[in-house]
């Protein structure tokens, strides 16, 4: 069992800084996310929007910035038009004249004549740009998980045991482990076996109902990671992914530790009366589902949420659209524009409408009588007078008719929209038989 404990916001020392200063960030930003339904027809999850005006992939290259490493490649491949232009737009302020970048990597069969076939290839086709900036350390990133991580302090616990391979992991419910590559460590906090999406999961010893598992983060000593990809890219049965190939076969071969991910989140904490800073758990979120998505966004919206946006020693970087203020027009009886347990964005007109418990993200207008409750409103969407909406997600460019109501009766919803299983109903502007330009 690895030793759980809470950090504050981090203060990278010269040593921590010396070894981000001699590592490359390399982010897996190709996927699409299926169970995200049609939320992700027109862009990659690491594109989809988050937490009213940011990015999912924003989460993972702040993390990268805050810590100090500032060589980041990001491998694209699925629709990747949206995420691009985000980059472009977002993530052009890293200065190429102290060697700090963020590169966009998509799959060009510089190698093979294939496509990305892994996570695994998809660094491998990617050697001769690791190898030119010749860093000592590689962390590989998944693009698609909301969280704040100091990735100094792994880097920091990898050189310290002498590691080939660290694991970052968070200690997971068994019954949300079949989904993960799940880790046993022995009492040095070295990994003894690894198994990716067990059908019987081991749990963490002495305690029961618990399992150790895998983010899909790892630090390679950069040389060791080539000579692996190599050999893996070599292998005629191997699917080339580190979870399903290239980590089971180190597992019992080399040094791989794991690496506990409380002891490197960055948990911003609330300050209370007294100007002290209240613990919390670690935040991490694999928003892949509908629900889950819903969910991440709203809990944004409570009074103490889980995941500090607020915290200013470790800022979430994003692009910063120039928009005016949020602007709540009319206080009359019933035709009064208001916004309670609510986040709203720049651009937004709420015109003698109600929100409550919402997310809403930019340039979003919302018309006289409208209701919107314990709903995500996706950007540039408009909401007609009278509609009353309730537990939706609504996707970019949607225009909801006047007195239309949705997330009222999901046999209706049904009819013409996606119902998860948790009761959200999902809104595109295809189900709305709506013609837009996908400008995501």
């Amino acid at each position: 069992m690895i030793p759980q404990t809470t950090g504050s916001p981090p203060t990278p020392g010269r040593a921590a800084g010396s070894l981000a200063r001699s590592t490359c960030a390399f982010v897996l930003a190709g996927g699409r996310g299926t169970r995200l339904m049609q939320l992700t027809d027109w862009r990659c999850k690491p594109a989809v929007p988050f937490g009213g005006k940011f990015r999912i992939i924003d989460f993972t290259l702040s993390n990268c910035v805050n810590s100090g490493i500032r060589r980041i490649g990001i491998a694209t491949q699925y629709k990747a038009q949206s995420l691009i232009r985000h980059i472009q737009r977002g993530w052009s302020f890293l200065d190429g004249r102290f060697q700090e970048f963020v590169d966009i990597l998509p799959a060009q069969q510089q190698v093979t004549e294939n496509w990305y076939r892994g996570t695994a290839d998809a660094v491998f086709q990617n050697l001769d740009a690791l190898r030119r900036n010749n860093p000592r350390f590689t962390l590989i990133l998944s693009g698609d998980h909301i969280y704040k991580m100091d990735y100094g302090k792994m880097l920091a616990a990898h050189v310290e045991s002498r590691a080939d391979l660290t694991i970052a992991c968070i200690d997971v419910p068994v019954k949300d482990a079949s989904g993960f590559g799940v880790v046993s460590v022995d009492g040095e906090h070295r990994v003894r076996e690894f198994v990716e999406k067990p059908a019987v999961t081991p749990e963490i010893p002495g305690r029961p109902g618990r399992a150790l598992a895998s983010m899909g983060i790892y630090v390679f000593n950069a040389d060791f990671l080539y000579e692996q990809l190599i050999r893996d890219s070599a292998e005629p049965n191997s699917s080339h992914d580190f979870g399903k190939d290239l980590i089971p076969h180190l597992v019992p071969r080399y040094r791989v530790y794991a690496h506990s991910f409380s002891d490197s989140c960055v948990d911003g904490g609330n300050a209370g009366d007294n100007g002290a800073r209240e613990a919390r758990p670690p935040y991490w979120r694999d928003v892949g589902t509908i629900d889950a998505y819903w969910e991440a966004n709203i809990e944004l919206t409570k009074v103490t949420p889980e995941l500090n946006l607020y915290d200013e020693d470790w800022p979430i970087w994003t692009h910063q659209e120039q928009l005016p203020p949020a602007k709540f027009v009319f206080d009359d009886e019933n035709r009064r524009g208001m916004a309670i347990d609510s986040m709203v964005s720049g651009g937004i007109i709420i015109s003698g409408a109600e929100v409550r418990r919402s997310m809403l993200f930019s340039r979003v207008q919302v018309h006289s009588y409208a209701s919107i409750e314990d709903s995500v409103i996706l950007p540039n969407v408009d909401i007609g007078r009278n509609a009353k909406l309730r537990k939706v997600v609504i996707d970019k460019h949607c225009r909801i008719p006047a007195g239309m109501t949705i997330g009222y009766d999901p046999v209706e919803d049904r009819k013409r929209f996606h119902v998860s299983e948790g009761g959200v109903t999902l809104v595109t502007p295809e189900m709305l038989d709506q013609r837009v330009h996908h400008i995501l």
